[in-house]
């Protein structure tokens, strides 16, 4: 059972680690859909929906016998986008879960770095 908490960015588990605190990490990368409305008076008829989809990132913290879990999105695209519009998404999401990797890392938090990738037919791997 996940437990809920004052802890809920990265930096209060690097602020842990670097006090001390053996914390350790899983790293579940997820895509998320959903359907987009256009509300009336906006750009799109308020009929309207698209199909659109958020690169999240799942971490799943232990510092001693407590979890806790939280996610943090990392970029936004439309579904049935080009090749390379993906692929400008997924560079977003790499480029920014990097940096939070080299984060963790240089607090010595030990993990397995994940990053999303597009397949030979368009689809978003995580």
């Amino acid at each position: 059972m996940t437990k809920q908490s004052k802890f809920s960015r990265l930096e209060d588990f690097i602020t842990l680690a670097r006090k001390g605190y053996e914390v350790g990490l899983t790293v579940v990368l997820d895509k998320q859909l959903f359907t987009r409305k256009f509300a009336p008076y906006t750009i799109g008829d308020s009929g309207d929906e698209i199909d659109t989809y958020i690169l999240a990132a799942n971490y799943f913290f232990v510092v001693g016998e407590m979890n806790y879990e939280f996610t943090k999105f990392y970029a936004f695209g439309v579904e049935g986008d080009s090749p390379s519009a993906v692929q400008r998404e997924i560079d977003v999401a790499n480029e920014r879960l990097k940096m939070d990797y080299e984060r963790l890392r240089d607090s010595n938090i030990v993990f397995l770095e994940k990053f999303f990738r597009i397949s030979s037919d368009g689809n978003i791997l995580n």
